[in-house]
């Protein structure tokens, strides 16, 4: 196992650098940057977008050359070239990628261009929202789905689990933003009911509030945003516990444990759960990043949830490629961690499962 181990440990360098690499050639091509948001502002342009529809050719890596944004009419070269020097475009983009590289290998993330604070400080500081969202989501969904999967496999074909899958299949096809809205109008003072409110992770008072009503608080607040982010997770997560049962109560063993005169229950949850549960278990990791990241920038939009979902979009609107690259560069390092852990746990939940004989 050590040496499965070591194997994508190594394997993580080259995949973490070649996204990197396509990340970095990829917005050298695209309209805008951090120098001509300055220029937009500078001039009273308004949003950078609106002065790049027609100019699109005029990106924001085009530095060191003869060439001069379209932004900066009317604006001395000497104040083009200090900002320029600033942001570090007056290198080459390979000597630039290679810079960065080095600075992130060390955790070295800089600053971000436009909020005067630092990378890693604007993560940690948004991290608490995505992890509440994310952790809650992830547990309401096995703890529905896992029960509900088994009962559908033991009740396969009969007509309880026939209408859930119906309902888990229609709540699945409902996009999430959809269904975020539907809650904020109906039960956030939209035109129904004002039984939650609408924004924000704490009330105004939080910090002066009991331990008790500190708790009852926090859940109110995260309630219709955990329901909007949990909505279509069911479907995957309960289909999958009923095909890993039903494939497990299928088999010899079972039918030798009853021949023996075992209870159904002590067959089902003393032989098959163990067996079944090995690939629902191991995924854990995995299906928490999944919600971690998955949908949470519409979610967080919609509720005025700060969090690093609306972080991360508001710095690829405002070309704040510090923030955008740090972000990825930690992201991507935590999902390849993810992806060894989840093999890992597949170990913890049963030791016969050996990778490095797989793999020879």
């Amino acid at each position: 196992m050590g040496a499965y181990i070591l194997r994508r440990l190594l394997l993580v360098i080259p995949t973490l650098l070649g996204i990197m690499i396509v990340n970095f050639a990829l917005i050298q091509f695209v309209p805008g940057g951090p120098i001509e948001q300055i220029l937009a502002q500078m001039e009273g342009e308004g949003d950078v977008f609106a002065s790049f529809t027609s100019n699109a050719d005029a990106g924001a890596d085009r530095v060191g050359g003869d060439e001069r944004y379209q932004g900066s009419r009317g604006l001395p070269p000497e104040l083009i070239d200090e900002l320029e020097k600033q942001f570090g475009f007056d290198k080459p983009p390979v000597e630039r990628f290679f810079n960065m590289m080095w600075n992130y290998v060390r955790f070295d993330f800089g600053e971000s261009y436009f909020k005067s604070a630092g990378v890693m400080e604007l993560v940690w500081d948004k991290l608490p929202v995505s992890i509440t969202l994310g952790l809650w989501a992830t547990l309401i969904s096995y703890m529905v789905s896992i029960p509900l999967g088994i009962r559908k496999a033991v009740k396969d074909g009969s007509k309880f689990d026939s209408w859930t899958s119906g309902i888990i299949i229609a709540a699945y096809s409902i996009p999430g933003f959809l269904f975020a809205i539907l809650l904020l109008v109906v039960f956030a003072g939209g035109s129904y009911y004002q039984w939650f409110p609408l924004r924000g992770l704490t009330s105004d008072n939080f910090d002066d509030l009991s331990v008790v009503g500190k708790v009852v608080d926090y859940f109110w607040h995260i309630t219709l945003p955990v329901i909007a982010l949990t909505i279509s997770s069911f479907a995957t997560l309960t289909l999958l516990t009923k095909n890993s049962f039903l494939d497990e109560i299928r088999k010899q063993y079972v039918v030798t444990a009853k021949s023996k005169g075992l209870t159904s229950f002590r067959v089902l949850y003393g032989h098959v759960f163990r067996n079944a549960m090995l690939i629902v278990i191991a995924a854990f990791p995995a299906t928490f990043i999944g919600v971690f990241f998955g949908g949470s920038v519409i979610i967080e939009t919609l509720f005025s949830l700060d969090g690093l979902g609306r972080l991360g979009f508001e710095a690829v609107v405002a070309r704040d490629y510090a923030l955008v690259f740090g972000t990825l560069y930690v992201f991507t390092l935590l999902g390849l961690f993810v992806g060894i852990l989840s093999d890992l746990m597949y170990v913890f939940v049963d030791p016969r499962i050996d990778f490095e004989k797989r793999e020879a």
